[in-house]
């Protein structure tokens, strides 16, 4: 998540602001394992997935009244949730650069 604010109903802020320390807590305890923290992440996208398609999904405007209620919200506060995926190029240069002549012992 970004340090950004983004306008939350009051009812949920306090807990959101929990589960975001708690996440961001267990990132930093798994700071140098790759697999936790790609299960991590893999369990956020299942969870946003889960979140949008049963609950989300369902409520979405049904008429142009509520639609423009949406959007608005939309654009006032934040955007459309989505989670972004690493690039398999972002991941490749990471791989690349490590293999730099001089880099490697054997060089």
């Amino acid at each position: 998540m970004s340090d950004e604010k983004i306008a939350e109903p009051p009812v949920i802020a306090e807990a959101l602001t929990q589960i975001q320390a708690t996440t961001l807590a267990l990132a930093e305890t798994h700071r140098h394992d790759c697999e936790a923290l790609m299960a991590l992440l893999r369990q956020l996208e299942s969870l946003h997935q889960h979140v949008r398609e049963d609950f989300f999904v369902p409520l979405l405007p049904e008429n142009r009244h509520d639609l423009y209620d949406l959007l608005r919200d939309i654009e006032e506060n934040g955007g459309w949730p989505y989670i972004e995926r690493m690039r398999l190029r972002d991941l490749l240069v990471n791989v690349f650069a490590a293999e730099l002549p001089g880099d490697r012992p054997d060089a």
